[in-house]
């Protein structure tokens, strides 16, 4: 913000720069109430860069694993996506590289926004959780569609965990969105079609 003449007094909120995708990329999974297991010791915005094993902030980190061509999962709790910026969320994941959030329940509607920016919503099985399966975020995936339901690889060195999920397409055009990779490509693409 500083590089574009803005003053440290006028930045008020991520809220109010709901316009600028850089502003909001970067505000995406930094909520000072987030923790991410894999940083213990910082609260918000901070992730581990495994290539380096060094800690760093969420959006530097994807940026780097994007130039590597390497896409991400996000290992969620209960009620994942609540809160008042939905729409935003789910769009501020997908262009951080996120192509699955595996969670044991979502929010209603940003359920619904994961889907229509092409993000695959999967729901741990009842019993499940990433602590009860012994995950913790080091693993890399491999995930398989298979109807309702998307088998899951994790591996980390020699662990390998496989579980299955509930794939939370709701309803119909929910897999339509997806296969498309969102609703904005699927709308050019039968634009270009006409």
């Amino acid at each position: 913000m500083k590089a574009h003449g803005i003053e440290p007094k006028s930045f008020n909120s991520y809220g109010s720069r709901r316009g600028n995708h850089e502003v909001m990329m970067r505000g995406t999974l930094a909520n000072i109430r987030l923790q991410n297991q894999l940083t213990p010791d910082k609260v918000g915005g901070f992730t581990k860069y495994f290539p380096t094993d060094e800690t760093t902030t969420i959006y530097d980190a994807a940026m780097a694993y994007q130039k590597a061509g390497t896409g991400l999962v996000v290992l969620a709790g209960k009620d994942y996506g609540m809160g008042s910026s939905r729409d935003w969320a789910a769009k501020g994941v997908k262009l951080l590289g996120v192509k699955a959030i595996i969670a044991e329940s979502f929010e209603r509607i940003h359920r619904a926004n994961l889907v229509m920016m092409g993000i695959a919503p999967l729901e741990y099985l009842p019993g499940d959780t990433a602590e009860s399966l012994g995950l913790n975020g080091t693993e890399t995936f491999a995930i398989e569609l298979d109807g309702q339901t998307a088998h899951v690889t994790a591996t980390a060195g020699d662990r390998v965990v496989k579980f299955d999920t509930r794939l939370r397409f709701d309803t119909p055009t929910d897999r339509i969105y997806y296969q498309n990779d969102g609703i904005m490509p699927l709308i050019v693409k039968n634009k270009l079609a006409e």
